[in-house]
């Protein structure tokens, strides 16, 4: 079995920004709910206790039973982990005198510690708490402090037991990898072999096992996920995997064909369906987001599923889902409420009575990219923008026509492809445009015009889960403008939107 530690996630904003860096040293790791986690086996080599937005010092907090870890396995607490750790077995953790968000200067006090070890003795670390560790317990040997928190890191005497209140999860913490790396592989021991090389040989051999000579339907996208999990599956079973490619009429500008031929070339046995025509006509006259999202993903669920019933014996859906998909279904509060339907149509209904198999439920989206690359999948589509699964539909704002989706077809193509013209597109992690609700007067020539106006959106981002937008150069964006005034009839007016997530949204709708 893969050698793997334990996460387990109080509610913490940074729960997967810890697990994405014991991957990056080639670890395995799982996040679990701290009230709903697995039976130890002899593969998990420690356990790390995540921070949390709650406080020890209230009733209701969450809690687990230490003694399931302690001299049993090595255990980390970080920030409230810590704090759990010191409150549990007799320290007193107060509020802090003042709140402790942001730098610090860590100082070592134990530059023995095993913890510790080769970080320098005064290093930045990120701080992100409201209370403090203001009395350690008897048996606490602390190793690090900083100005303001004496209890910054500690170790329990005679056992692998170990806390720090800052987050070494953070880019922030400059030496963060390195303490996790003394962790995870100098205390726990773990052989650091879990690669995508490593990850794709046993997947394969896996779902060889799991599907034998089982027919497979998959629905592709042209996105990374769905064409990196079809791969494998591929591999596994050859021919015996159906892939099924709909154009929904909303698509970037000739992406059915390019998308269809691409995988092809791939040896994937795929379908293109045309079901253009069916989308728009259920899409006629709704302007509601989440009424033109819900018919989406009706629509596509109908092809889909007569589709899927043209082919004899299909016993398996394949689906691309990720791990943060997996963990957002079982968090510590539950699925977070609702800001809109998922981008990507998923749900399978209850008559297609299918087995579901999903090869990448365990990877991050890096790491996806990453089996991709081991898989020889070519890099355009390795590094192709995350794209919604509602597509165009949710960047034209009100309802849905044949003629605004062809407006935006061209403004986005001209757009996307200026990004890639000034190798811009590398440096954005999502861009595209939105044909707004609003006509604007212009000039053209010695004419007036009274045409639409088009927002341009660009963001840089780690997950999607916050962004920033895109400093795009003027001479740039002065281009992109120009051109699209001048190629695209109907469109007078461009304006760049220059929001963040939080507050905004990625997507306007």
């Amino acid at each position: 079995m893969t050698e793997q530690i334990l996460i387990l996630d109080f509610g913490s904003q940074y729960t997967q920004l810890i697990a994405r860096r014991v991957r990056e040293l080639n670890v395995y790791c799982e996040i679990h709910p701290y009230n709903n986690f697995p039976e130890l086996t002899p593969n998990v080599k420690g356990v790390i206790l995540s921070g949390s937005p709650c406080s020890v010092r209230d009733e209701d907090s969450p809690r687990v039973d230490l003694n399931k870890f302690r001299k049993t396995l090595p255990l980390l607490g970080v920030c409230y982990g810590a704090q759990l750790l010191a409150q549990e077995l007799g320290g007193d953790v107060k509020p802090s005198q003042h709140r402790e968000y942001g730098r610090a200067k860590l100082e070592l006090g134990d530059p023995d510690s095993s913890l510790l070890a080769g970080l320098s003795e005064s290093s930045q670390v990120w701080m992100s708490h409201g209370d403090t560790i203001m009395r350690a317990p008897q048996n606490f040997h602390v190793i690090a402090s900083t100005e303001s928190v004496k209890v910054a890191a500690f170790k329990v005497e005679d056992e692998l037991t170990y806390g720090i209140q800052f987050h070494p999860e953070v880019t922030h913490t400059t030496e963060g990898k390195k303490l996790l790396h003394n962790f995870v592989v100098n205390i726990c021991g773990c052989k650091q072999d879990w690669t995508s090389e490593s990850f794709v040989e046993h997947t394969i051999e896996q779902l060889r096992k799991k599907l034998g000579n089982d027919k497979v339907v998959m629905a592709l996208s042209g996105g990374v996920d769905s064409t990196v999990a079809a791969t494998l599956v591929h591999h596994a079973i050859g021919q015996n995997l159906y892939c099924i490619f709909v154009d929904n009429g909303l698509l970037r500008k000739d992406e059915f064909e390019q998308v269809l031929h691409s995988y092809q070339d791939m040896g994937l046995n795929i379908k293109g369906v045309d079901s253009k025509s069916h989308f728009y006509q259920q899409l006629d006259g709704l302007s509601d987001p989440e009424a033109k999202r819900k018919a989406i993903g009706k629509s596509f669920i109908d092809i889909f599923d007569q589709e899927a019933h043209l082919i004899e014996d299909v016993k398996w859906l394949g689906q691309g889902t990720i791990y943060p998909d997996v963990i957002e279904s079982v968090s510590v509060k539950g699925p977070s409420a609702t800001i809109k339907s998922h981008h990507n149509v998923g749900g399978l209904p209850d008559f297609m009575k299918l087995k579901v198999v999903e090869p990448l439920n365990t990877l991050f989206k890096d790491e996806v990219r990453a089996v991709g690359r081991t898989l020889g999948i070519d890099e355009k589509i390795l590094s192709r923008h995350p794209f919604p699964g509602p597509g165009l539909a949710i960047r034209i704002l009100g309802d849905i026509t044949e003629e605004k989706v062809a407006i935006l077809q061209e403004v986005d193509a001209i757009f996307i492809g200026g990004l890639r013209k000034w190798d811009l597109y590398k440096d954005v992690w999502q861009a595209g445009a939105m044909l707004l609700p609003v006509q604007s007067v212009g000039v053209m020539g010695d004419e007036r015009t009274y045409e639409r106006v088009v927002a341009l959106r660009a963001v840089t981002s780690v997950d999607g889960m916050t962004a920033d937008w895109a400093h795009l150069p003027y001479d740039f964006l002065a281009e992109v403008s120009n051109d699209i005034i001048n190629k695209v009839k109907g469109v007078n007016r461009v304006v760049y939107d220059i929001s963040s997530k939080p507050p905004a949204t990625i997507e306007w709708e």
